[in-house]
């Protein structure tokens, strides 16, 4: 006897899976626009947001390898948007340091995720924004507590 398989949007993983793919295709299309891939644009904006952070903590943060996330890094160290330098007590450690131009350039992909995220959010309330939010943000703190920061969790709780 055969079995008809599961119509595939009963899962909420295949949902979420498919749900990531179309945004980050998105994201990808318009990162391009700004001369960035999504490992150079998650290095970057790291660097603002946590000035000093290690490319081995932006990997481990992201779910990015360290191979690929040590690649986007020496781009964007090559273009003069990031900068590194000897942690102080720890030379086995390089910080990394966003650069006047990095930082205009991260705040133009900003913008552009923001609108992003906006057009994929518009058909849901704002009450159903942050209930997605607050259940992916448990969700990805089980699968990979180092991406997200404490501080957002007790927010969510």
């Amino acid at each position: 006897m055969s079995r008809t398989p599961a119509d595939p949007s009963t899962r909420v993983g295949y949902v979420a899976w498919q749900t990531v793919h179309v945004m980050g295709t998105r994201l990808e299309r318009a990162l391009r626009s700004l001369n960035l891939t999504t490992a150079q644009h998650n290095a970057l904006q790291h660097a603002v947001w946590v000035p000093g952070i290690s490319a081995a903590e932006i990997a481990r943060r992201t779910g990015f390898t360290p191979q690929s996330m040590g690649a986007a890094v020496n781009t964007l160290v090559d273009r003069g948007l990031l900068i590194r330098r000897e942690h102080p007590s720890n030379r086995r450690t390089v910080q990394l340091t966003v650069t006047a131009s990095g930082a205009k350039l991260a705040e133009r992909a900003r913008v552009v995720v923001e609108r992003l995220d906006m057009e994929a959010l518009a058909v849901l309330a704002p009450g159903e924004r942050e209930v997605i939010r607050s259940l992916l943000l448990r969700m990805l703190a089980e699968l990979n507590p180092d991406a997200v920061p404490t501080s957002d969790l007790r927010a969510t709780s």
